[in-house]
């Protein structure tokens, strides 16, 4: 038992270093802004996964609050059980916390958690564990979010100097789905999100699912033929998005001199045809498919897909490289749109009492996307991961895979 909790801290003080080595490359400046209303400012980060440990860890073992009254304002995201919270949109209005201070309450936070006791550590090692998992689900919100703060400059600098090497050695061909009874959901012991059970039976029609993802060439394709001014193509809500927001091609795309380039974490670069096109809302990944004459998969077969695929959980060292990549063998490049509403399984139960409010409360208007990307905590991702966004977000890192049916009646 003392094994099993030495260790734990040993992953919180891990699992905190990271948050931190992802802010090394950033001026205090870059740390501050928030250009649109989704994106929140680094330094907002660095002290909500804070504010968690001390809010749902520390509080319940009877710690008196660190700034009780400021920081349970400002650092709470969502959880109107833990009070007033702060307006998502206005968190770059905020000079005070300081980046300074902010890190001085982090490091405050975490002697306090590094010196519990055997005892309080009992208490709350579950929490501990969903504490980790959050600050990594930030961990991949930092990256998405830093980089619309970095390309929304006058002045664009990349986030990362090393030169962006590409591997382009795409898996070509599909994924036939058998038709049959699945089960659904997370059946494990091990930490998962409470909106990834109860496990539960689904039928699924023989299908088969791309192995690779839909390139920047292939959608060039689709933009090239005037798929951004077809209305047959588009949903109505898509449609009227794209006509009132001026869409005509990807997030981070534009031309220059004629040519396509894409705006990365390692700055400006020229389109790369092979790589898998990214930064993709809901809306966009339909119309594609639509034109294609095929379909996106739902989040059920997108699972098994997943859990059938042997190298689904591998990893490529992502220390030069941030950005998404057709390599063979890897399928967890992009977080890839489902045709499936978020909504809760049978039997869901929320987390108890002071998490009930992580998940449950977003079931609505939004739709699942599967798989992980290539700036998911390794480690942190599995095949029953249900993550969801609004249709017509695209700041995060989402790509596509197109399914056809095998199924005849």
């Amino acid at each position: 038992m003392v094994e099993k909790h030495f260790s734990l801290l040993k992953d919180y003080e891990t699992v905190r270093a990271v948050s931190l080595k992802i802010i090394e490359p950033l001026e205090i400046e870059e740390m501050v802004v928030q250009p649109t209303t989704e994106v929140s400012p680094i330094k907002w980060h660095l002290g909500h996964t804070t504010w968690f440990y001390e809010k749902f860890i520390l509080e319940k073992l009877g710690y008196e609050l660190s700034n009780n009254a400021s920081y349970n304002l400002i650092f709470n995201s969502y959880y109107k059980s833990a009070g007033k919270h702060w307006e998502q949109g206005k968190r770059g209005a905020l000079s005070r916390p300081t980046v300074d201070q902010i890190i001085q309450y982090r490091k405050s936070i975490d002697k306090k958690i590094q010196n519990l006791s055997l005892d309080e550590l009992k208490k709350i090692d579950s929490l501990l564990i969903a504490g980790l998992h959050h600050e990594m689900q930030h961990q991949e919100l930092m990256y998405m979010d830093l980089k619309y703060v970095k390309y929304n400059e006058v002045i664009k600098t990349p986030y990362i100097e090393a030169t962006l090497t590409t591997q382009q050695s795409a898996v070509e061909g599909w994924q036939t789905i058998q038709e049959g009874l699945y089960i659904i959901g997370n059946t494990s012991k091990h930490f998962h999100y409470d909106n990834e059970t109860a496990p539960h039976k689904v039928h699924i029609n023989e299908c088969a699912i791309s192995k690779n993802y839909v390139t920047n060439g292939e959608f060039l394709e689709f933009i090239l033929s005037d798929g951004y001014k077809r209305a047959e193509l588009w949903l109505s809500m898509g449609w009227d998005w794209i006509n009132n927001n001026n869409i005509y091609a990807p997030l981070y795309w534009h031309k220059k001199d004629n040519e396509w380039h894409e705006y990365t974490l390692h700055g400006e670069v020229k389109l790369n045809l092979q790589s898998p096109v990214a930064h993709i809302s809901y809306f966009e990944a339909d119309a594609y498919a639509r034109w294609k004459k095929l379909r996106l998969p739902t989040e059920f077969e997108l699972e098994v897909f997943d859990r059938i695929t042997s190298s689904s959980h591998s990893r490529v060292s992502r220390d030069n490289t941030l950005h998404p990549q057709a390599i063979r063998g890897q399928n967890n490049e992009l977080w890839c749109w489902t045709s499936s509403q978020y909504s809760p399984y049978p039997g869901f139960k929320p987390f108890l009492d002071s998490l009930s409010e992580y998940n449950g409360k977003f079931m609505c208007n939004q739709f699942v996307l599967r798989g992980g990307c290539f700036t998911t905590p390794k480690g942190h991702y599995r095949s029953t991961y249900r993550n969801f966004y609004l249709p017509q977000q695209r700041w995060m890192f989402s790509g596509i895979r197109l399914t056809k049916d095998l199924h005849e009646f």
